[in-house]
Parts: structure tokens; C-alpha cells; sequence
């Protein structure tokens, strides 16, 4: 506790001027809205969208989502984690969603979705609910939007409003899964390179890389911190946890894990950080570094940036879940 106090000290000294660097980094990209190359594709949101059409629509969201996240806190991140593994695979359209079919293989047994995202049951629910009040009128898309917002805010985070607007796919790629979603062993440039292919930035990735301060991730998928260099007790006591199986779950966060806040980014200076694509941010280049350290110090300013990156996010798009291309799903498993 005395090494984490002297370093959250000396940052203090610079944060300022940090704070100052992240903001206007921020500032030169708060419109991107893209394909999922950074290209426009002229698709608009709006936050008003089922205003006249479907006004209940967050209230139904938010109730489904406050009974799953009151019943097992760990949905929280699920559903957070399932607009992320979303929008990451040809733009936030629904298509994480869909079962495989005759025609493709769906996204849900990509290597990062494969025994490890939830959550489905919850978001059949909210859409059997909307359907019943809505029928055909809200994309599933905007549903794991809605729901995602809900969930951080359920756990203590910040809240937005969510622009709403998107179609629901009518495929879904195993391929592009394996190839967008960045794995847990990702190094910084990999990281990087996998959110600059979307058009979202280096900041964008820190902030949102802030989304397991909740949740719980496999031995498995952290196996390599278990011989790593590191805070000694924090690498024993995963080493006990994991010692009986790779299956055992671990939170993403042992010091508040139900709590969206910055502890993560306090965590990964410590050397706690439990996936090796967490912890290597604290060692990455300085941009990526000083990005950790002003969050480590500055909750509000990591609330703000999170809020603006997720948002931007959620403005992903592709010719699969847009315009003419995309559809309003009756049952999010499957196509119309």
C-alpha cells in the first residue's frame, strides 16, 4: 500500500498537465462514425429515434437489466462485454447475436466469444419484452447499446445518452471474429493496430480497455501471468486460484469487482493487472503510459473519456447491419 501511495503521489505532480494531453487528444476525433475502416458511411443516429415509435423502450431495458444484474452481478460486465465483441466484427450490428445457420457460421465460436461471452438469455428477454410493446420497430443492435450503458451504470460508472438508429445484420462472420476481437495475450502495438483498422484511436483503446475494471476472466485465458514477473503476492494468489483448474474464473479486478471505477488503471501500476493485454499498458510506449497513469489519478476524467469512447464506438457501422442492407430482428438468434 505505502509503493501505491508514492506512485499516486508523484503522478499527482504531473497530472495536470496529462489531463490536459489526453483531453485534447480527445478532442481531435469526436465524430468518427465509420465502417469499421474509419470511412463515413452517412448512416445518422440520433438519441431521440424511438421517441414517438417505441417511448418505453429504455425503461423496458433498464428493468430486465437491473433484475439480471440484481440476480448475478457478473451480467453487468457480460452484457458490457457484448456490445464490445459486437461492434468490433463488421460494425454494431447484432451480429454477435445470431445462431449459426445453414448459410454461415455465427461469431459465438470465435476463439475470444468461445465459452466466454454471456448474457444472451438476458438480452432475449428485454427484445421479447420490446416486441410485445414495439413490435419491430427497436434493432437488437441498440438493445446490446442500451443494455450496455445500463450495465455501467448498475456498477457505479458513469452514464451517456445512447445514440440509437441501427439495423441488425443479416450474416454474421466467425472469421472477421477471429480476426478483430483482440486476444488476452495481445501486446500494446497489437492492440493498437486492432483498434486503429475501426478508426478508433490509441485513446480510445485505454479508455476502453477500463471496462474490466468489472467482470471475471478463466485461468486460461491468463496463464502466462502465472510465471511473469510482477507484485509476488498477487501472482501467488493466482497461482493458488488456478491451481485446479484452467476453467477456475478470477476477477478482472480483485479490489473492487463489482464497482465500475479507475482501480483498474491503479492495478496495472501495481503490476495487478490480470490479463497480460491489461498489464502491458503500464509498460507500453509513453502515450499509452501516460494515458494510465492520468486515469490512475483522475476517476472523473476516466468516467468522461470512457463515456466518449464507448459512444464513439457504438457509431461502427458496415453495408451488413445498415441502410437498406440491415433489418429490425423480431428474435435476435435469427434472421426475419
Amino acid at each position: 500500500m505505502q509503493i501505491v501511495a508514492i506512485i499516486v503521489f508523484v503522478l499527482t505532480l504531473a497530472a495536470s498537465t496529462v489531463t490536459l494531453a489526453v483531453r485534447t487528444g480527445l478532442a481531435e476525433n469526436k465524430t468518427c462514425y465509420g465502417d469499421g475502416t474509419g470511412v463515413s458511411t452517412g448512416i445518422s443516429l440520433s438519441f431521440d429515434l424511438y421517441f414517438m415509435t417505441c417511448p418505453q423502450v429504455e425503461d423496458i431495458v433498464r428493468s430486465v437489466v437491473e433484475q439480471a444484474v440484481a440476480s448475478d452481478p457478473r451480467m453487468a460486465a457480460s452484457l458490457l462485454r457484448l456490445h464490445f465483441h459486437d461492434c468490433f466484427v463488421n460494425g454494431c450490428d447484432g451480429s454477435v447475436l445470431l445462431d449459426d445457420n445453414t448459410n454461415f457460421v455465427g461469431e459465438k465460436t470465435a476463439g475470444p466469444n468461445l465459452n466466454s461471452l454471456r448474457g444472451f438469455e438476458v438480452i432475449d428477454s428485454i427484445k421479447s419484452e420490446i416486441e410485445q410493446a414495439c413490435p419491430q420497430t427497436v434493432s437488437c443492435a441498440d438493445v446490446l447499446a442500451i443494455a450496455a450503458r445500463d450495465s455501467v451504470v448498475l456498477s457505479g460508472g458513469p452514464t451517456w445518452q445512447v445514440e440509437l438508429g441501427r439495423k441488425d445484420s443479416r450474416s454474421a462472420s466467425l472469421t472477421t471474429a477471429n480476426k478483430n476481437l483482440p486476444a488476452p495475450t495481445s501486446n500494446v502495438p497489437t492492440l493498437i493496430q486492432k483498434f486503429q483498422n475501426l478508426g478508433l484511436s490509441t485513446q480510445d483503446m485505454v479508455a476502453l480497455s477500463g471496462a474490466h475494471t468489472i467482470g471475471k476472466a478463466r485461468c486460461s485465458s491468463f496463464s502466462s501471468r502465472l510465471s511473469s514477473n510482477g507484485d509476488v503476492e498477487f501472482i501467488q494468489s493466482l497461482q493458488q486460484l488456478c491451481s485446479g483448474s484452467n476453467g477456475t474464473l478470477a476477477h478482472l479486478d480483485l479490489s473492487t469487482p463489482a464497482t465500475f471505477d479507475n482501480q483498474y488503471y491503479i492495478n496495472l501500476l501495481s503490476g495487478d493487472g490480470l490479463l497480460p493485454s491489461d498489464q502491458v499498458l503500464a509498460s507500453g510506449p509513453s502515450e499509452v503510459l501516460n494515458m494510465v497513469q492520468a486515469y490512475a489519478i483522475d476517476p472523473v476524467l476516466f468516467f468522461e473519456d470512457f463515456t466518449t469512447s464507448v459512444i464513439r464506438m457504438g457509431r461502427l457501422a458496415s453495408s451488413t447491419g445498415t441502410g437498406t442492407d440491415g433489418e429490425v430482428r423480431k428474435n435476435c438468434r435469427v434472421m426475419n
